[in-house]
This record gives structure tokens, sequence and C-alpha cells, in this order.
């Protein structure tokens, strides 16, 4: 089984003619009807099939995430925008799954207790690692209350997403990679 690093790097993303090219038979392999949108549950099977995932099924929230983002992007005339990622938004939506996945690998690896929440003691042991790859955090504490957006005793993959890209996490982590 690939990981979702792994997958992320396979999509193509990028706006060369080869990436193009492979982008539109990937379209055309996660709409088997034909009809030019794709929905959520197309998305996910195609993901799925396509690079035989059983990761996947576990990281729902990731895909909701980047199928949300981007579904809509461009507006059209058939009034699909709000339910369906159409084949001019199927790039973002591959950049966006890139994005989750990864940021879906951090909450995972913070989450101890596998419950997809991330509660204030787990975060504190996760604290280093954050700092490592740049993230300023002198308190640890009042940082998990700052994410914790809804004020439950827990950081959900959401709040933890708004987070990370408000603070461009990401970025930091590519850079520490280096």
């Amino acid at each position: 089984m690939s990981s979702l690093s792994e997958i992320a790097a396979r999509l193509p993303t990028s706006k060369s003619d080869d990436e193009k090219t492979t982008r539109n038979a990937l379209f055309k392999q996660f709409d088997p009807n034909g009809n030019g949108y794709l929905s959520l549950a197309e998305v996910d099977k195609g993901l799925r099939e396509t690079y035989g995932l059983d990761a996947l099924y576990n990281c729902k929230p990731a895909i909701m995430r980047a199928f949300q983002a981007s579904k809509g992007l461009k507006k059209g005339k058939g009034g699909r925008e709000d339910d369906y990622v159409s084949r001019v938004e199927f790039r973002m939506l591959l950049v966006y799954l890139k994005q989750y996945f990864e940021l879906f690998q951090i909450f995972s690896s913070m989450d101890q207790g596998q419950d997809r929440r991330v509660d204030v003691d787990e975060f504190k042991a996760a604290t280093p690692k954050l700092i490592a790859w740049g993230m300023d955090i002198k308190d640890p504490v009042k940082t998990f209350s700052e994410i914790d957006a809804n004020g439950g005793g827990q950081i959900l993959f959401d709040e933890f997403c708004d987070w990370a890209i408000r603070k461009n996490l990401l970025a930091h982590v590519h850079d520490s990679d280096e």
C-alpha cells in the first residue's frame, strides 16, 4: 500500500503538457458516466481504484476538504458548480488533495488515540515537531485553545487545517526537508 505522500507525489498537478494529458485521462477514469462533472463519490472511488489505496478510506476528511475547496471555483452556465467538480476545476482538486493529504498525515501523527481528534496532551507531545518545522509556539496550551475553534477540548481535522493554512505550516515543513 502506498503512503499518502507517495500518492500525492503521483497526482498530475503541474501545468505541463504531459501532466495535462495525464490529468485529462485521469478525469475520464473518474467520470464513468461521462457527464463532465465529478461527485464526491466519483472522486473517492476514482482515487481508490486508480491508485489502489486502502489508505484513502481512512483519510476521507482530506478528500472531502479538497473536494469542497475545488468545487465551484469556475462558475459555468450549467448550475452544477455547487455540487460537483468540473473538468476545469480538476487540476485544483488534485492540488488540494496533495495539500490535504499532507496535512492529514501531520494531523494523524499527532492523534495518538487514533480517534480523529487531538487533545491537549497529544498536542503538547507534538509541539516539538511543530516547532522543528518552524511553527512559533511559545505556549502549547494557548495555541491549542486558538486552534480549537469550537471550544470542544479537542482539535478536529478541519480546525487543524484552518490553523495550519493560516500559519503556512506546509511551507515550513517543506523548508525543513531541504
